[in-house]
């Protein structure tokens, strides 16, 4: 049966719910299910992966680099409540759950295989003979506040599983290069935490990626060109559409965008979340969020403050025309743990990713 496709067309025109569903279910701390289905976001279908009704998938201008994996993100709110929309932040009201699941797809051979372009579901929806399920990760509005869980596929991706402790899976990607064999590592309870601590004052957690300036986006899911915003509104998951312009922020991979706010895009989502004036990384003084203006505040000609033996030997954040000056191109290109940033998340580089980065420095005028 295409019930993938059937729920998404139900969450465009309304429609009876289907019988297999099971019901979305909030569960409180200390209580977490020891399965993924328990939540009733996500099961598994004659060989799909299927979302449950008003379990709604968008996507990412760009998307946080995780080894090369794709991502299926959803966002589910309680019936009758909404999201409210202030500047470029939603907040989600208690009950929300948003779920990030994360897959490779295979080749012809059975291998894994590597590629930038975002994939698109189509009524089939997530095939499991196509497809390795790795990860789930579920974001919960709790009444004491929003925390991260991490559930774990097994090889046949029927089932996932709470892994509080996280896990490591050793995976083979086939690539331009060829065989490359890396551990997947899942992040544990507490990693998921400090990931999301975008205001280390307060302590509190919150969505990274659900922001309005990352979603403003057409998405072809529907089979319709619906802007993601425009489409949650009118199901009523939001109070009111945003006013602001989300314009700089793009595609990284969108070539008719300027190599600026491609890069700062990429930037944005893979460092930002941590290094910005609230952030985990406020004491390197190097902010690298989109909104960010002031030169020295980007790194540029900025001499490190706390990177210790993450230089390189390289004398400052970004050396204008010398990506190999840059601490920030080199942190990026290491896989030393006490070096490589982001710190969590990933086992391999991101080549395109350090490709843009550096290319954007080079094409910055001035000297240090």
């Amino acid at each position: 049966m295409r019930y993938f496709f059937l729920l998404l067309l139900c969450s465009v025109l309304g429609c009876s719910p289907i019988s297999e569903q099971p019901k979305v279910t909030l569960f409180e701390k200390g209580s977490f299910p020891e399965t993924l289905v328990a939540w009733g976001l996500l099961f598994v279908s004659d060989g799909e992966l299927v979302l449950n009704e008003r379990v709604i998938p968008y996507d990412l201008k760009t998307p946080l680099f995780t080894d090369y994996a794709h991502k299926l993100r959803t966002v589910y709110v309680p019936e009758g409540k909404a999201g409210a929309v202030a500047g470029d932040e939603i907040a989600l009201p208690v009950g929300s759950i948003l779920s990030k699941t994360f897959y490779y797809p295979k080749d012809g051979t059975g291998l894994l295989k590597t590629s930038v372009v975002k994939p698109s579901y189509g009524e089939r929806g997530l095939r499991l003979d196509e497809v390795q399920l790795i990860e789930t990760r579920l974001l919960v509005h709790l009444d004491t506040g929003w925390v991260g869980l991490p559930y774990v596929w097994n090889e046949a991706g029927t089932e996932a599983v709470l892994e509080i402790t996280g896990a490591e899976r050793a995976l083979t990607l086939n690539s331009a290069a060829g065989a490359q064999e890396f551990y997947y590592v899942v992040p544990d309870f507490n990693q998921c935490q400090g990931c999301h601590i975008e205001n280390l004052t307060a302590g509190d957690i919150a969505p990274v990626g659900f922001k309005p300036r990352h979603i403003d986006k057409g998405f072809d899911h529907f089979h319709k060109a619906d802007n993601q915003l425009e489409h949650l509104a009118a199901l009523g998951m939001i109070d009111r559409l945003p006013t602001g312009d989300f314009s700089h922020t793009v595609d990284w991979l969108d070539a008719k965008q300027t190599l600026e706010n491609r890069a700062r895009s990429y930037l944005d989502i893979n460092c930002g979340h941590c290094h910005n004036p609230m952030g985990p990384a406020d004491t390197s003084g190097m902010f690298l969020t989109r909104s960010t203006t002031e030169l020295l505040r980007l790194g540029v000609c900025k001499p490190p403050v706390a990177a210790g033996q993450g230089t390189g030997g390289r004398p400052v954040g970004v050396y204008p025309g010398h990506p190999d000056k840059s601490i920030l191109a080199y942190r990026m290109d290491s896989l030393d743990l006490g070096a490589m940033m982001p710190e969590l998340g990933r086992s391999l580089v991101d080549d395109e990713g350090v490709a843009l980065v550096s290319e954007w420095i080079e094409q910055l005028e001035g000297d240090c």
